[in-house]
């Protein structure tokens, strides 16, 4: 029996990630209404005090396919 290539770990700790990927922002997603990965748009929906809450809906249909907190430090400008 060969040994195999040497285990990584699935988990990397927040202090260890990139900077680059702490904030992403969804372009497509899937919508249940159409059935497929469709274009999204994202929106306002709520402003709390931990933060902006935005929703994603659908291009086409304006169906609400997903929602995102963005807290006060995560903000860009």
């Amino acid at each position: 029996m060969r040994p195999g290539p040497p285990k990584r770990p699935f988990f990397i700790p927040p202090e260890k990630s990139r900077p680059d990927f702490q904030d992403l922002e969804a372009s497509e997603l899937f919508c249940p209404k159409c059935r497929k990965a469709v274009p999204v748009r994202k929106r306002l929906l709520l402003i709390l005090p931990e933060g902006e809450k935005f929703d994603y809906v659908c291009s086409f249909c304006s169906a609400p396919v997903g929602s995102k907190l963005e807290k006060e430090g995560d903000r860009n400008s």
